[in-house]
């Protein structure tokens, strides 16, 4: 069996440049790859393309590259919880690229399988649309959407062992999972990495064929991004 454990991210990250395109998991704070996002922070990397679900917060997640100004493009669904993203996409500084949530989700899996493109009737009449093959199915139309291309896939695991094997642990499911695979490299952080043969097979999530590397990550903060709570009476 391979083993695709590496030492550190330092190490995990070997290969990545300026200009290239990353997908990044998580949904909202939630099991995003801390330790890879502070990594490319102390990189430095430059002219990068980010596909996330979100934006992180002004000073948690890819918040901290959008503060450094490392990232030339976004491709999210949802941004409404950074201020300096807002400020650099109304400026210009920064290309914004708003896509509905369950497109992006599927755009990742195709990557992830294989196919190069998918049909959604997702954003058919809107500024989605726009520049896209359309197509009617059923009487329904469609909007050909083209499979995401990225040289690197950052993701965060519960669960891992050293074949690459994940195990994710509740919303972090959402965006982990179909991102693992879809990028030409995928590096994946976890909180707990065993053995290769250690982890139920029954209760794995993404095979580890869809993982290079795989290490341990250290330190993590989980931040919550709206806590609400019920006033005591």
């Amino acid at each position: 069996m391979i083993n695709k454990k590496v030492d550190n991210v330092q190490v995990a990250l070997e290969g990545v440049q300026d200009g290239m395109t990353f997908i990044v998991g998580g949904f909202g704070l939630c099991g995003i790859p801390e330790n890879i996002i502070a990594e490319l922070v102390r990189l430095n990397v430059k002219n990068i393309t980010c596909i996330s679900n979100n934006a992180g917060v002004d000073d948690f997640g890819l918040g901290l590259l959008l503060k450094q100004k490392q990232i030339k493009k976004m491709i999210a669904s949802y941004v409404g919880e950074n201020a300096e993203f807002e400020r650099q996409m109304l400026s210009g500084e920064m290309e914004v690229e708003l896509t509905p949530q369950g497109t992006l989700a599927e755009k990742c899996r195709a990557a992830q399988h294989g196919f190069p493109a998918i049909w959604t009737p997702a954003g058919f009449g809107t500024e989605v649309a726009e520049g896209k093959e359309t197509r009617e199915f059923d009487g329904k139309m469609y909007v050909l959407e083209m499979a995401y291309k990225a040289d690197f896939s950052f993701v965060k695991a519960w669960k891992g062992d050293e074949a690459g094997n994940l195990i994710f642990k509740g919303t972090a499911r959402n965006f982990n999972a179909p991102m693992t695979g879809a990028g030409k490299i995928t590096v994946a952080e976890v909180e707990e990495l065993v053995p290769a043969g250690e982890l139920d097979p029954n209760q794995i999530h993404i095979p580890g064929i869809f993982v290079q590397r795989i290490f341990q990550g250290e330190k993590y903060e989980k931040r919550i991004e709206q806590r609400t709570v019920r006033q005591r009476v």
